[in-house]
Order: structure tokens, then sequence, then C-alpha cells
């Protein structure tokens, strides 16, 4: 396939879409952290552009790479992620009571954001190759403990957010196989068990799995007085702050943001800035832009030549709505605080080239599926 005809396959709605989510996040974190550098109010949205500048050349060469290549792939992919997230508690420096990163001198590596892609890719492959068990434990087993191997890891660093993203992918990665609807609700209701038992059952029989901040992160939506110095007042802020931005917003008047009442404003709260300085108008513009997203990456899952492709974009439309849901959840007081970004505007190098990777995902298996169709239609046809 030459030049100008993967540029007419190209998904130019999912790209302009995409352009238009980068744009908005750059001017998001300008106006969150304008005032946060003495002399600098570039500071941080100039670093986000960089790193959007990055993913965007990363997305182009993903579109123009055949998806299929990356099945061949599959478990080499997978072991370096494993080997990667593992090399994190030996490499990398504790920060805030965590180990993600890897420093590599110009830019910190983050494994976590790297085994989203990774696990989309290769867990579908994994799926797909063992289409004949799709009704069967013998196959729905296996992919559990596929995906909960890379989570346990994550989850150890400790990093409870990007844990529950890839367990999301993977519940998603089934769900468009077409696994069994039993084996879903199976798995949902042990789900549902296996939280309980860690909130509840188990610090009351004196075992504790989760440090208590994160406990108190994961039930302060319910109780807004838990823990009012940190979570508690973190979420408290946020509420204002989209509370006093009205329908209009207050643009410059965003004392909320401006003055740093509200924590963690260019990162986890990104959405809470959104509404204070740009109102509902502006939270719904940015919603329009989030549903023609997932709209054309469920198109791409219907349109895709064969069911990996397919798989795959059913996977990432179903991280990027969790995500959605989960982060605007957090600003809003009726989510976990889980520390899970907003796609495209939290600040972040890692999660914005992982997003953009899936995109360039995306758009790869859309210009295979297009020729496929064009070609099915030229053989009818004919």
């Amino acid at each position: 396939m030459d030049l100008r005809e993967l540029l007419r396959r190209l998904d130019w709605v999912l790209l302009l879409v995409t352009l238009g989510l980068l744009t908005y996040g750059v001017l998001m974190v300008y106006a969150a952290t304008e005032f946060d550098v003495e002399g600098d109010p570039w500071y941080w949205a100039l670093r986000q552009l960089i790193w959007a500048g990055v993913g965007l050349a990363v997305m182009l060469v993903l579109a123009v790479v055949d998806y299929e290549r990356l099945r061949r792939w599959q478990w080499a992919l997978y072991g370096f992620a494993l080997a990667s997230i593992a090399l994190v508690f030996v490499l990398g420096p504790i920060t805030r009571g965590s180990r993600r990163w890897i420093p590599l001198g110009f830019f910190d590596f983050q494994p976590s954001q790297l085994a989203i892609f990774v696990i989309c890719v290769a867990m579908a492959a994994f799926l797909v190759d063992r289409l004949d068990a799709r009704d069967s434990w013998r196959l729905t087993l296996p992919a559990l403990g596929y995906v909960l191997l890379p989570a346990a890891l994550v989850f150890l660093e400790p990093d409870l957010g990007t844990a529950t993203v890839i367990l999301v992918l993977g519940l998603g990665l089934l769900f468009f196989f077409g696994t069994s609807w039993k084996h879903l609700v199976a798995i949902a209701a042990a789900g549902i068990m296996a939280a309980v038992m860690v909130l509840q059952v188990l610090p009351m029989l004196g075992l504790q799995i989760l440090n208590d901040y994160q406990i108190d992160r994961l039930t302060v939506f319910m109780d807004k007085s838990v823990d009012p110095a940190s979570a508690g007042y973190n979420v408290r802020q946020a509420m204002i702050a989209v509370g006093s931005g009205g329908f209009t917003g207050r643009g410059d008047l965003a004392t909320q943001t401006q003055l740093a009442f509200l924590p963690e404003h260019h990162t986890d709260f990104i959405f809470a800035v959104v509404g204070e300085r740009w109102g509902f108008a502006g939270a719904v513009g940015l919603l329009v832009l989030y549903a023609l997203f997932l709209w054309r990456a469920l198109r791409t899952a219907t349109l895709a030549r064969d069911m990996y492709g397919s798989v795959m974009a059913g996977g990432i439309a179903t991280v990027f709505l969790y995500q959605l849901l989960v982060n605007m959840g957090m600003a809003l007081g009726i989510m976990p605080v889980t520390g899970i970004p907003l796609p495209f505007l939290s600040y972040g190098g890692a999660a914005m080239i992982t997003n953009l990777m899936l995109v360039g995902l995306l758009q790869s298996i859309h210009i295979r599926g297009s020729e496929a169709f064009a070609v099915r239609a030229r053989v009818a046809l004919d």
C-alpha cells in the first residue's frame, strides 16, 4: 500500500478528534499551571506539547505498520512488559511511597503504561489464536491469569489505578472476543467479592492488603468527611471548583486553580480545572470530543478485517471509557480516587505516549479494514 492509499484510508475523523483533545489538553495544562513556576507560565504546558509531539510521531509509525506484525511478537512483547515492570522494583527510585519509573537519564520510563499497550496487543492474539475454546473455562481461566500477573505486579509498586486499568482492559478484550456471558458474570461476581474482602472483611480480621491511605481514597466518595486533610480534602476542593464554574466558567477568575486550593490540578483533577475555568459548556464540549473518539474506536471494531483487529479496537474503546468515567467521577465526587489520568488532558509523558500508541493501533486497524472492505466490494461487483 503506497503513501497516497494510506492517507486516503486513514480515519481522518479520529485523527482530527485526537488533535482536538490534544489541543484542549495543552490549553488546560497551561490554565492549571501558569502560576506554578515563577517567570515561566508555559513550563508544564510546553513539556506536555513535547510529549504530544513524540506520541504523534509514534502513532503515525504504528498506523503505517500492519498490526498483524505485532501479533507475531506477542510472547516477546508480553515477556518484555513483565520484565520491565519487575525491573522497577530493582532500579526504580521511591517517589511518594511507590516505585513506578525507571530513570533513563533524559526521561523516566514507566513500564506499567507500556504494559497497557502490550496487553492489548498480546492478550488479543492469545485469545484469537484459541478461538475454538472461546466458550470454555480452559481458555477463560488462563486468559485471566494472563492479565492478572502484570496487574498484580503493578499493584505491588503500588499503583492501584493503573492495575485496575489493565484488569478492565483484559475484561474488555474478553467481552469483544465473545466470551460466554456466564463467564463474564462469574468474573464480575468474583471481583465484587474480592473487593468486599479486601476493604471490609480482611481488615476486621487483622489482615490489611491495602494501605490506610489507599482505603481512604477508595471509600472517600461514599463519605466526604473521611480523611478531610488528604483524600477527602482533594475531592472537596475538586467539587468546589466544578460547582463554581457555573454554565460558562470563571475564566481568569478560577481561583480554586490559580490559588492552588485544588491539589494535583494538572494531573488527577484536571477535569475540575475544565469545570471551573470553562464551566458546564466547556465540559460538554470535551465530552462531545470523547464521544466522537469512542464512536470511531467502536466503528473501527466493526470495520476490522479480522477478529484480532476487532478485539483490540474494542479493548481500546473499553480502556478509554473506563479512564474517562473514573477520572471525571473523581472530580465530581462519585468515584473512588485512584489516580487514573484523564486521557490526552492530564499531564504525563508516559500516559500521553501510550494513549497515542493506542490511537496508532486503531488507525492501523482502520486502514487495513477499509482496504479489505473495498476489495470485498470490488469482488461482489465483479
